[in-house]
Order: structure tokens, then sequence, then C-alpha cells
């Protein structure tokens, strides 16, 4: 599969067309970024291992029976993906109060919720990506009603499935997200990326209740290099995804 042109560029990734219409070479970048992009920094290894662990977990789904647009990772920081009609919209599942929850809603970080929380957020860098309803999705047209009841459904799923994954190895997902797209045929698909950039991940390893960042919060917060903490999360996933049959190169 040949990489032609460039078709877009975000924060972490670049998207290029193929020489087949219907497949995207996506490219991870080693960028970090926080704060809409206000604070940003290179780290040597995140593109590949954000590569890795997007391949491990969309791999462990689809043994779930939770399909997603990857086709297969290509070189260390790109992978091949099927084209989907991308919703312009951040779907973030909750299971313990975290980040923006907390200082919207005035409560405790750390706080267990009595049942995941479903959000949705318009993906709009000049808005600071805003936090909307299923009216407003649908007042805009940004999607329809039935969208709603085929993506809701499969977040909370991708959400059950995730919890228990990363209870696998010592890990609690606080909170992530994700995006959805649908192909030419109609089919609602996971798309985009679910890595320690979008999720929130503290290490249960030790059972002592202390929080551990997994993630970019050590970024976001001053906390310490990510590249530890992504690189033990690749690694228990890559030991959990063997468990299973799954070939990690």
């Amino acid at each position: 599969m040949e990489k032609l042109e460039k078709l877009y560029e975000g924060k972490a990734k670049q998207l290029y067309a193929t020489d087949d219409p219907e497949v995207f070479w996506v490219e991870y970048k080693n960028t970090a970024t926080a704060g809409d992009g206000e604070k940003k920094e290179d780290f040597t290894g995140k593109g590949r291992l954000n590569n890795l662990i997007t391949t491990i977990i969309f791999d462990l789904l689809r043994n779930r029976g939770i399909d997603s647009h990857l086709i297969e990772r290509v070189n260390d920081t790109a992978q091949l993906v099927r084209k989907v009609n991308m919703f312009p919209l951040e779907i973030v599942l909750r299971n313990t109060a975290a980040g923006h929850f907390c200082s919207r809603l005035g409560v405790e970080e750390g706080l267990p919720l009595k049942e995941p929380v479903l959000e949705y957020f318009l993906k709009n860098d000049d808005l600071h990506d805003p936090f909307v309803n299923d009216d407003d999705l649908v007042a805009l047209g940004v999607c329809t009603r039935e969208d709603l009841a085929e993506i809701a459904p499969l977040a909370r799923r991708i959400n059950e499935a995730l919890i228990e994954i990363f209870a696998k190895i010592d890990v609690k997902l606080v909170d992530f997200k994700i995006e959805m797209g649908r192909t030419d045929d109609g089919t609602l698909l996971l798309a985009d990326e679910i890595t320690p950039d979008s999720c929130r991940l503290w290490d249960q390893k030790d059972h002592s209740g202390k929080v551990e960042h997994l993630d970019k919060d050590l970024f976001r917060r001053g906390l310490g290099s990510i590249i530890p903490a992504y690189e033990e999360i690749e690694s228990r996933l890559a030991e959990l995804a063997k468990s299973e049959g799954i070939e990690v190169k």
C-alpha cells in the first residue's frame, strides 16, 4: 500500500490518502498537546507507542465483538484504516469523576460515579470543543436521532469492554474519549484512536488506592515524562493480547 498526499493534520496524527480510495494511512506523531494546544512538547517514541497501543486495544475489542476502522499496523508509527465518514464529535464516557467533569460540577476528583456518564463534545477548536446535548446535535445537523440511538449503546458497550480489559492489567479506566464514523454502506464503526492520550488510566497494581497516572495527565499537570507510563500500558496490554491469541508484532 502506497502513502500518497496528506489529507489532514491534527495535534497527534496525520492522515494520508493511499492508492486505494477506501483506505487511509494514519501516521502517529511524537507531539503531546494540552490546553487546546497551548502546551506542546515532542516526546521521542510517543508516536510508536500510541500506534501500537491503539492497534492492540482495537484488536482486543474485536475479540469482544466490537469492530473498528483499523485494518493493520504497517510500521512503527503508521497504520492503515478503512475510510469512514466521521461525526465531528468527541464521545466521552466517565466512570470516575476527573478533569473537566470535576471543574464543571464542583465534585472531588476520584469520586466513583453511580453509573457511567456519557457526554458529547462538538469538535471545534475555535469554540474549545463545547459540551453539547442530544438536542443540540440534532438541531445543528451533526447527527440524527437515529444516529444517536446507535452511537450511545455502542459507546457503552465499548466502555464495558475497556473496563474489563484494563481491569485485567490492574488499571482503572477513569474516563476516555472516542470518535465514530460510518462507512459508505452505513455501518457505524469505532474510529480514531484509544491511547493514554485519550484515556485517564490509574495504576492499581499495588492496590493502595493511591492515584498513579498512566496517561497524558502526567504532561497536562507537569508530573513527569509520559513515556515510561505509556511503555507500561503497552507492555501490559501486549501481554494480555498474547494471552488471548493476538499476535503483537
